[in-house]
């Protein structure tokens, strides 16, 4: 388990955990607002099929309490660099502060790893959503593009 103690509004405690036999459907089912599926999978079962498909991508369960909320997957670039991606929470848990609280415990664990490699993600120009959340926690856009999407970088000191 990946644990920062931090909290939704709701008070909840926002924790990641591996995907195992015993929550791999719930995550499989986690699925965006309908205006948000331009951007991210349908379902979270794309990037459970990723992460199992590739060496690259690890695929966590994004929990409130004892309930799964949403998914996100990071990976470990040639260069060293963290990334995050994947991410989704589900539609009914948006608004919350749960996908906020689930990318400050990630980004906490992954610089608790090596502290000196950046973090970066991506994400598409148009989704305002994304853009805020990730500039908000300190992620800058560093003028790169992967595929359609824009790459921001939270430098670690």
């Amino acid at each position: 388990m990946i644990d920062s103690g931090l909290r939704d509004r709701a008070g909840r405690h926002v924790t990641l955990r591996p995907v195992d036999d015993d929550n791999w459907r719930a995550v499989a089912d986690v699925a965006p607002r309908d205006d948000q599926r331009d951007w991210v999978a349908a379902l979270a079962a794309r990037y459970l099929l990723l992460s199992m498909r590739s060496e690259v991508w690890t695929s966590v369960a994004v929990y409130a309490d004892d309930t799964v909320v949403g998914h996100v997957m990071w990976g470990v670039d040639d260069d060293g660099s963290r990334w995050l991606g994947g991410m989704v929470v589900d539609a009914s848990e948006q608004g919350r502060g749960v996908g906020r609280a689930a990318v400050r415990t990630l980004t906490d664990w992954l610089a608790a790893q090596d502290g000196h490699q950046p973090i970066r993600l991506s994400y598409h120009p148009d989704n305002v959503s994304a853009a805020t959340l990730y500039g908000s926690l300190g992620f800058t856009p560093t003028g790169a593009t992967a595929d359609d999407e824009l790459v921001a970088e939270l430098t670690l000191s």
